[in-house]
Protein backbone atom coordinates (compact mmCIF):
# COMPACT_ATOMS: atom_id res chain seq x y z
CA UNK A 1 0.00 0.00 0.00
CA UNK A 2 1.68 3.38 -1.42
CA UNK A 3 1.99 6.42 1.35
CA UNK A 4 -1.08 7.96 -1.41
CA UNK A 5 -3.20 5.22 -0.27
CA UNK A 6 -2.58 6.10 3.73
CA UNK A 7 -3.59 9.44 3.11
CA UNK A 8 -6.74 8.77 1.35
CA UNK A 9 -7.67 5.85 3.72
CA UNK A 10 -6.88 8.75 6.75
CA UNK A 11 -9.19 10.91 4.76
CA UNK A 12 -11.53 8.39 4.58
CA UNK A 13 -11.46 7.30 8.27
CA UNK A 14 -12.09 11.11 9.21
CA UNK A 15 -15.56 11.60 7.25
CA UNK A 16 -16.26 8.03 8.68
CA UNK A 17 -15.75 9.01 12.26
CA UNK A 18 -17.57 12.77 12.18
CA UNK A 19 -20.21 12.84 14.51
CA UNK A 20 -20.02 9.70 15.98
CA UNK A 21 -18.30 8.63 19.51
CA UNK A 22 -16.42 5.78 21.03
CA UNK A 23 -16.30 4.99 24.47
CA UNK A 24 -12.78 4.26 25.69
CA UNK A 25 -12.66 2.36 28.79
CA UNK A 26 -8.93 2.46 30.42
CA UNK A 27 -7.95 5.88 29.11
CA UNK A 28 -5.84 6.90 31.87
CA UNK A 29 -3.64 3.51 31.13
CA UNK A 30 -1.32 2.51 28.60
CA UNK A 31 -3.72 0.96 26.08
CA UNK A 32 -7.06 2.85 26.39
CA UNK A 33 -4.34 6.22 26.30
CA UNK A 34 -3.61 5.06 22.99
CA UNK A 35 -6.64 4.43 21.90
CA UNK A 36 -7.95 7.27 22.81
CA UNK A 37 -5.35 9.69 21.55
CA UNK A 38 -5.36 7.75 17.98
CA UNK A 39 -9.27 8.02 17.68
CA UNK A 40 -9.08 11.90 18.08
CA UNK A 41 -5.94 12.44 15.36
CA UNK A 42 -8.56 10.44 13.55
CA UNK A 43 -11.70 12.89 13.64
CA UNK A 44 -13.83 10.72 16.54
CA UNK A 45 -15.22 12.12 19.52
CA UNK A 46 -14.14 10.12 22.67
CA UNK A 47 -15.39 9.81 26.06
CA UNK A 48 -13.89 8.39 28.43
CA UNK A 49 -14.63 6.58 31.81
CA UNK A 50 -12.50 7.17 34.83
CA UNK A 51 -12.37 6.80 38.19
CA UNK A 52 -11.58 10.57 39.50
CA UNK A 53 -11.80 13.08 36.22
CA UNK A 54 -10.07 15.80 38.49
CA UNK A 55 -6.99 13.97 38.42
CA UNK A 56 -4.06 14.67 36.51
CA UNK A 57 -4.73 11.79 34.03
CA UNK A 58 -8.10 13.08 34.02
CA UNK A 59 -7.26 16.42 32.98
CA UNK A 60 -4.92 15.23 30.71
CA UNK A 61 -7.77 13.48 28.76
CA UNK A 62 -10.02 16.39 28.73
CA UNK A 63 -6.97 18.39 27.17
CA UNK A 64 -7.31 16.23 24.35
CA UNK A 65 -10.78 16.93 23.71
CA UNK A 66 -11.65 14.21 25.35
CA UNK A 67 -15.12 13.60 27.31
CA UNK A 68 -14.90 12.65 30.60
CA UNK A 69 -17.19 11.04 32.75
CA UNK A 70 -17.22 9.91 36.27
CA UNK A 71 -17.58 6.05 36.98
CA UNK A 72 -15.75 2.44 37.44
CA UNK A 73 -16.28 -0.94 36.41
CA UNK A 74 -17.26 -1.93 39.77
CA UNK A 75 -20.54 0.54 39.16
CA UNK A 76 -22.84 -0.91 36.12
CA UNK A 77 -24.88 2.31 36.51
CA UNK A 78 -21.99 4.25 35.54
CA UNK A 79 -21.11 1.86 32.41
CA UNK A 80 -24.38 2.08 31.23
CA UNK A 81 -24.71 5.83 31.18
CA UNK A 82 -21.60 6.45 29.54
CA UNK A 83 -22.30 3.82 26.79
CA UNK A 84 -25.66 5.57 26.04
CA UNK A 85 -25.45 6.76 22.19
CA UNK A 86 -21.84 5.81 21.89
CA UNK A 87 -21.36 4.33 18.42
CA UNK A 88 -18.13 2.30 19.54
CA UNK A 89 -16.49 0.58 22.54
CA UNK A 90 -12.97 0.11 23.05
CA UNK A 91 -12.82 -2.62 25.93
CA UNK A 92 -9.85 -3.26 27.82
CA UNK A 93 -9.94 -4.20 31.88
CA UNK A 94 -7.44 -4.24 34.94
CA UNK A 95 -5.74 -7.57 34.87
CA UNK A 96 -3.89 -9.47 37.76
CA UNK A 97 -1.51 -9.56 35.62
CA UNK A 98 -0.36 -6.40 36.81
CA UNK A 99 0.01 -6.87 40.37
CA UNK A 100 -1.32 -4.99 42.93
CA UNK A 101 -1.49 -1.97 41.04
CA UNK A 102 -4.83 -2.09 40.83
CA UNK A 103 -5.60 -4.92 43.32
CA UNK A 104 -7.96 -7.01 40.84
CA UNK A 105 -8.68 -10.98 40.51
CA UNK A 106 -9.08 -13.15 37.73
CA UNK A 107 -12.70 -13.59 38.49
CA UNK A 108 -12.76 -9.49 38.80
CA UNK A 109 -11.06 -9.26 35.10
CA UNK A 110 -13.59 -11.37 33.46
CA UNK A 111 -16.65 -10.01 35.48
CA UNK A 112 -15.97 -6.61 34.36
CA UNK A 113 -15.07 -7.81 30.69
CA UNK A 114 -18.54 -9.77 30.21
CA UNK A 115 -20.77 -6.83 31.94
CA UNK A 116 -19.51 -4.28 29.15
CA UNK A 117 -19.52 -6.12 26.37
CA UNK A 118 -23.20 -6.98 27.40
CA UNK A 119 -24.32 -3.31 27.98
CA UNK A 120 -22.81 -2.58 24.85
CA UNK A 121 -24.93 -4.98 22.77
CA UNK A 122 -28.01 -3.87 25.21
CA UNK A 123 -27.36 -0.31 24.31
CA UNK A 124 -27.02 -0.97 20.39
CA UNK A 125 -23.42 -0.29 19.74
CA UNK A 126 -22.06 -0.14 16.28
CA UNK A 127 -18.95 -1.61 17.07
CA UNK A 128 -17.29 -3.57 19.81
CA UNK A 129 -13.38 -3.93 20.12
CA UNK A 130 -11.70 -5.60 22.87
CA UNK A 131 -8.15 -6.31 23.50
CA UNK A 132 -6.64 -9.49 24.84
CA UNK A 133 -3.20 -11.01 24.57
CA UNK A 134 -1.57 -12.78 22.18
CA UNK A 135 -1.33 -16.20 24.25
CA UNK A 136 -5.18 -16.43 24.25
CA UNK A 137 -7.06 -19.10 22.56
CA UNK A 138 -8.96 -22.52 23.43
CA UNK A 139 -6.28 -23.91 25.03
CA UNK A 140 -5.51 -23.00 28.57
CA UNK A 141 -2.41 -21.73 30.06
CA UNK A 142 -2.81 -22.15 33.20
CA UNK A 143 -1.99 -18.60 33.70
CA UNK A 144 -5.26 -16.67 35.40
CA UNK A 145 -4.43 -13.48 33.61
CA UNK A 146 -4.47 -15.17 30.18
CA UNK A 147 -6.60 -17.39 30.73
CA UNK A 148 -9.42 -14.67 32.63
CA UNK A 149 -9.30 -12.82 28.82
CA UNK A 150 -10.31 -16.40 26.81
CA UNK A 151 -13.34 -16.61 28.75
CA UNK A 152 -14.43 -13.03 27.86
CA UNK A 153 -13.27 -12.90 24.13
CA UNK A 154 -15.41 -16.27 23.95
CA UNK A 155 -17.96 -14.17 25.70
CA UNK A 156 -17.88 -11.50 23.49
CA UNK A 157 -18.23 -13.76 19.99
CA UNK A 158 -21.30 -15.26 21.13
CA UNK A 159 -23.12 -11.73 21.44
CA UNK A 160 -25.20 -10.64 18.99
CA UNK A 161 -23.19 -7.35 18.43
CA UNK A 162 -20.85 -6.48 15.95
CA UNK A 163 -17.15 -7.13 17.35
CA UNK A 164 -13.23 -7.09 16.89
CA UNK A 165 -10.83 -8.79 19.33
CA UNK A 166 -7.40 -7.99 19.08
CA UNK A 167 -4.40 -9.95 20.62
CA UNK A 168 -1.60 -7.82 20.99
CA UNK A 169 2.10 -8.67 21.81
CA UNK A 170 4.26 -8.03 24.27
CA UNK A 171 4.66 -4.18 24.89
CA UNK A 172 8.03 -2.77 24.03
CA UNK A 173 7.01 -0.41 26.92
CA UNK A 174 7.15 -2.88 29.41
CA UNK A 175 10.64 -3.96 28.01
CA UNK A 176 11.80 -0.86 30.37
CA UNK A 177 10.23 -2.08 33.71
CA UNK A 178 13.01 -1.37 36.16
CA UNK A 179 14.73 -4.49 37.52
CA UNK A 180 15.80 -5.65 34.52
CA UNK A 181 19.27 -5.37 34.61
CA UNK A 182 20.21 -2.39 32.71
CA UNK A 183 21.42 -0.26 35.31
CA UNK A 184 23.87 -2.31 35.67
CA UNK A 185 24.22 -2.52 31.81
CA UNK A 186 23.02 -5.60 31.41
CA UNK A 187 20.15 -6.97 30.67
CA UNK A 188 17.58 -10.62 31.55
CA UNK A 189 14.60 -11.33 29.81
CA UNK A 190 12.83 -14.94 28.84
CA UNK A 191 14.15 -15.39 25.03
CA UNK A 192 17.56 -17.59 24.48
CA UNK A 193 20.15 -15.87 22.16
CA UNK A 194 18.23 -17.07 18.81
CA UNK A 195 14.39 -17.32 19.96
CA UNK A 196 12.23 -15.27 18.74
CA UNK A 197 9.39 -13.12 20.61
CA UNK A 198 7.33 -10.53 18.96
CA UNK A 199 6.50 -6.94 20.42
CA UNK A 200 4.69 -3.95 19.74
CA UNK A 201 4.58 -0.02 20.81
CA UNK A 202 1.39 0.52 22.34
CA UNK A 203 1.05 4.03 20.26
CA UNK A 204 0.85 1.03 17.72
CA UNK A 205 -1.99 -0.32 19.12
CA UNK A 206 -3.56 3.25 19.11
CA UNK A 207 -3.39 3.08 15.94
CA UNK A 208 -4.62 -0.18 14.89
CA UNK A 209 -7.69 0.01 16.89
CA UNK A 210 -8.42 3.38 15.25
CA UNK A 211 -8.51 2.29 12.06
CA UNK A 212 -10.37 -0.63 12.64
CA UNK A 213 -13.20 1.38 13.99
CA UNK A 214 -12.90 3.37 10.64
CA UNK A 215 -13.45 0.53 8.61
CA UNK A 216 -15.76 -2.38 9.98
CA UNK A 217 -16.61 -4.00 7.07
CA UNK A 218 -13.01 -4.87 6.71
CA UNK A 219 -12.64 -5.88 10.55
CA UNK A 220 -15.89 -6.72 12.14
CA UNK A 221 -15.78 -10.77 13.00
CA UNK A 222 -12.04 -11.08 12.76
CA UNK A 223 -9.53 -11.44 16.39
CA UNK A 224 -6.45 -10.64 14.96
CA UNK A 225 -2.98 -10.62 16.41
CA UNK A 226 -0.75 -7.88 16.47
CA UNK A 227 2.77 -7.00 16.76
CA UNK A 228 4.95 -4.38 15.10
CA UNK A 229 8.92 -5.79 15.26
CA UNK A 230 10.00 -9.56 16.13
CA UNK A 231 13.00 -9.81 18.55
CA UNK A 232 15.88 -12.25 19.87
CA UNK A 233 18.01 -11.79 22.91
CA UNK A 234 20.67 -11.47 20.20
CA UNK A 235 18.91 -8.80 19.09
CA UNK A 236 18.22 -7.34 22.21
CA UNK A 237 21.54 -7.31 23.29
CA UNK A 238 22.45 -5.17 19.70
CA UNK A 239 19.76 -2.94 19.59
CA UNK A 240 20.20 -2.18 23.09
CA UNK A 241 24.09 -1.65 22.85
CA UNK A 242 23.20 0.98 20.18
CA UNK A 243 20.67 2.82 22.09
CA UNK A 244 22.74 3.57 25.00
CA UNK A 245 26.11 3.95 23.42
CA UNK A 246 28.31 0.92 25.49
CA UNK A 247 27.98 -2.71 25.70
CA UNK A 248 24.81 -3.96 27.23
CA UNK A 249 24.83 -7.65 27.81
CA UNK A 250 22.10 -9.84 27.43
CA UNK A 251 20.81 -13.00 29.76
CA UNK A 252 17.57 -15.30 29.59
CA UNK A 253 16.18 -15.64 32.88
CA UNK A 254 19.04 -18.53 34.98
CA UNK A 255 17.31 -21.94 35.49
CA UNK A 256 17.83 -21.39 38.97
CA UNK A 257 15.74 -19.04 39.26
CA UNK A 258 13.11 -20.76 37.24
CA UNK A 259 13.19 -23.19 38.94
CA UNK A 260 12.67 -21.12 42.33
CA UNK A 261 9.90 -18.87 41.39
CA UNK A 262 6.87 -20.21 39.44
CA UNK A 263 5.29 -17.18 37.82
CA UNK A 264 8.95 -16.63 35.80
CA UNK A 265 8.68 -20.52 35.51
CA UNK A 266 5.41 -20.60 33.67
CA UNK A 267 5.74 -17.52 31.51
CA UNK A 268 8.98 -18.96 29.84
CA UNK A 269 7.28 -22.36 29.33
CA UNK A 270 4.56 -20.29 27.38
CA UNK A 271 7.62 -17.74 25.11
CA UNK A 272 9.01 -21.90 24.38
CA UNK A 273 5.68 -23.61 23.24
CA UNK A 274 5.12 -20.26 21.33
CA UNK A 275 2.00 -19.18 23.08
CA UNK A 276 3.53 -15.62 24.26
CA UNK A 277 6.49 -15.38 21.49
CA UNK A 278 3.60 -14.83 18.59
CA UNK A 279 2.96 -15.90 15.90
CA UNK A 280 1.43 -12.17 14.03
CA UNK A 281 2.23 -11.72 10.19
CA UNK A 282 3.48 -8.58 10.62
CA UNK A 283 3.80 -7.95 6.89
CA UNK A 284 0.06 -8.29 6.27
CA UNK A 285 -0.42 -6.09 9.25
CA UNK A 286 1.61 -3.19 7.78
CA UNK A 287 -0.36 -3.80 4.25
CA UNK A 288 -3.69 -2.68 6.58
CA UNK A 289 -2.62 -0.82 8.95
CA UNK A 290 0.29 1.00 7.85
CA UNK A 291 3.93 1.47 9.09
CA UNK A 292 4.71 -0.18 12.75
CA UNK A 293 7.48 0.80 15.06
CA UNK A 294 10.66 -1.77 15.13
CA UNK A 295 11.88 -2.09 18.30
CA UNK A 296 15.07 0.10 17.27
CA UNK A 297 13.01 2.71 16.41
CA UNK A 298 10.97 2.97 19.10
CA UNK A 299 14.30 3.11 21.51
CA UNK A 300 15.16 6.60 19.79
CA UNK A 301 11.35 7.71 19.60
CA UNK A 302 8.94 7.38 21.72
CA UNK A 303 10.57 4.65 24.19
CA UNK A 304 13.59 6.67 24.52
CA UNK A 305 12.57 8.63 28.48
CA UNK A 306 11.69 5.37 29.15
CA UNK A 307 14.76 3.55 28.35
CA UNK A 308 16.75 6.20 29.53
CA UNK A 309 14.80 6.03 32.75
CA UNK A 310 15.87 2.23 32.74
CA UNK A 311 19.68 2.66 32.62
CA UNK A 312 19.37 5.09 35.96
CA UNK A 313 16.79 3.28 38.24
CA UNK A 314 18.50 1.32 40.86
CA UNK A 315 16.19 -1.72 41.51
CA UNK A 316 17.23 -5.36 42.34
CA UNK A 317 13.99 -6.94 41.88
CA UNK A 318 12.21 -7.86 38.50
CA UNK A 319 8.72 -6.85 37.61
CA UNK A 320 6.92 -8.18 35.03
CA UNK A 321 3.10 -7.56 34.07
Amino acid sequence: MTSSNHQDIGTAASEFSSGKTVLVFGATGQQGGAVASALRADGWSVRALVRDPDAQRGLDLASLGVEVVQGDFTNEASIRSATTGVYGVFSVQPSSGQGAVYGVSDDDEVRYGKVIADIAMQSGVGHFVYTSVNAAGPEKTGMGHFDSKSEIEAHVRALDIPSTIIRPAGFMELLMLPGMGLDQDAYVSFLRPTQIGQVIAVRDIGKIVARIFSYPGRFVGRTIEIAGDELTGDRLQRSLSRAAGRPISYSRFPDVLLNENDFLRRLTELFDDGRLAGHADIGSLREEFGHLLSFDEWLDGPGKSLFEAAQNASSSSIVLR
